[in-house]
This record gives structure tokens, C-alpha cells and sequence, in this order.
């Protein structure tokens, strides 16, 4: 299992990683290592899928995964849950307990404050990201977004990522300085969704973001992308308190 530790100016009581497709036992399309009970897998496939991870991250419990609708909900996990919630980003304050997202596609975006007592996730589609589920996320913490570290997972790359006018549109109409993440390809455009969400959380206040630049759709081998497959499988990026 290849597994991706991000690199960042996080305490050493915070723990992250994210999953690639490797190191699982599901068949194609979902080959291998698919964690996303919602994409037509087999159920026990996902499930020996997730105790690989569990054992092999090394997490403390098994992550309270969510049901993920491309909004700006945020929970707020404490030990002991377990049911599916219907949010796109997650925050805890108690060690043991792990936040996870999964994604395809999407841009994977973790939080830490500065001093290692809050973490959490959140799923940034470009639906998600325009309505402001990074905004939320840093509204539940205590800290501050000036000391709050952030980190940019792997996701779709700005030379693979086609959208159209509207989309630019949208993040034009809460920011013009947004034009700086859409190449024109046509009368569409190619977005930059690791740029948006840096100036979104620059924006914001925050001044510490740090990022994979790895691409979901031109990395076959290493990772899911929807775009690209369509049926396919969904990668995990979490982190937790020690």
C-alpha cells in the first residue's frame, strides 16, 4: 500500500496521510485499493479494503467515513460514531478520533491548528469549493485561520480539469482575481481547483498552505479519477490526533 504523508508545518501530534489506488484487493474498474462504499463494488471487497488501511496507516479507529453531496456541511466527530453523516467536510478535537475524505477527482483539503489541538478534512469540488465548505470548515475551529496550517491533496491537474464558462463565472462573480485559475480551451476553459483553493484560504486569512500537486487524472497507476473512468474507485485522505 503507497500511502502519501503530507508536507507540512503540522505538530508532531497530528497524523495525515492519503491512499493511492495500490495495495487493495479489488478487481477493475476499481482496482485495488477502492475505499468508497458507493460505487458499485462488492461490499466485502471495500470493507477488507478499509481494515488494510486501518492496519497498515496504522490509524487509531476506523475512520467516520461520510456521505459526501458536494455541499459545505460540516460535522464535528467525537468518539464512538460510526453512522454515515451527510457532509462534505469533518473537524475534531479529540485524539483517536479520524477525519477522512474521499475523493476522485475532487481536491482533498486537511487542517490543523498551529498548536496541534484541532484537525480536520474537507471535500472541495469545484461545486463545493465555490460555495465555500473551506470557509466553513475554518469558521468551526477555535483558532484563528492566521495560525492554521492547511494541505492540498492530490487532485484533477490545471491541464486536465475542462470546465465550462459558468463554472469560471461563478468564482469570477465572488472574486476576479479567480481569473488567474482558467486557461481559455476554446469557448471552455482549463481550471487550476489547487490555486482556487489556495486564494480562497489565503482570502480567508490563512497564511500556511502547502500542496501535493499530484494529478488524479494523468497519474493512471497511482490514482482513481472519474473524469478519466468514470466507474471507478475513490482514493482516502485523513489525518487524526495522537
Amino acid at each position: 500500500m503507497n500511502l502519501m504523508t503530507p508536507q507540512w508545518p503540522a505538530p508532531s501530534r497530528v497524523r495525515a496521510c492519503s491512499t493511492q489506488r495500490q495495495g487493495g484487493i479489488s478487481t477493475s474498474p476499481w482496482d485495488a485499493l477502492n475505499l468508497g462504499g458507493h460505487v458499485g463494488d462488492n461490499p466485502d471487497a471495500v470493507a477488507r479494503n478499509r481494515q488494510l488501511l486501518l492496519e497498515e496507516a496504522g490509524l487509531p479507529a476506523m475512520p467516520q467515513w461520510l456521505d459526501q453531496v458536494h455541499g459545505t456541511e460540516v460535522v464535528r466527530l467525537t468518539a464512538g460514531g460510526s453512522t454515515p453523516l451527510r457532509a462534505d467536510a469533518c473537524i475534531t478535537d479529540q485524539p483517536g478520533v479520524v477525519c477522512a475524505i474521499m475523493t476522485a477527482d475532487c481536491l482533498p483539503v486537511l487542517f490543523c491548528s498551529q498548536d496541534g489541538t484541532e484537525v480536520a478534512a474537507a471535500h472541495a469540488g469545484w461545486r463545493g469549493l465555490c460555495a465555500g465548505v473551506l470557509e466553513n470548515t475554518l469558521a468551526q475551529f477555535r483558532s484563528p485561520p492566521d495560525q492554521i496550517h492547511a494541505w492540498l491533496g492530490p487532485a484533477i491537474g490545471p491541464d486536465a480539469f475542462e470546465v465550462g464558462a459558468e463554472v469560471r463565472q461563478a468564482f469570477m462573480a465572488q472574486d476576479h482575481r479567480a481569473v488567474q485559475a482558467f486557461r481559455p480551451s476554446g469557448d471552455r476553459f482549463y481550471a487550476d481547483i489547487g490555486l482556487l483553493a489556495q486564494m480562497r484560504l489565503q482570502a480567508a486569512g490563512v497564511n500556511s498552505v502547502s500542496a501535493s500537486s499530484r494529478c488524479t487524472f494523468t497519474q493512471r497507476d497511482d490514482f482513481f479519477s472519474f473524469r478519466r473512468d468514470g466507474i471507478t474507485g475513490r482514493m482516502a485522505t485523513l489525518i487524526w490526533l495522537l
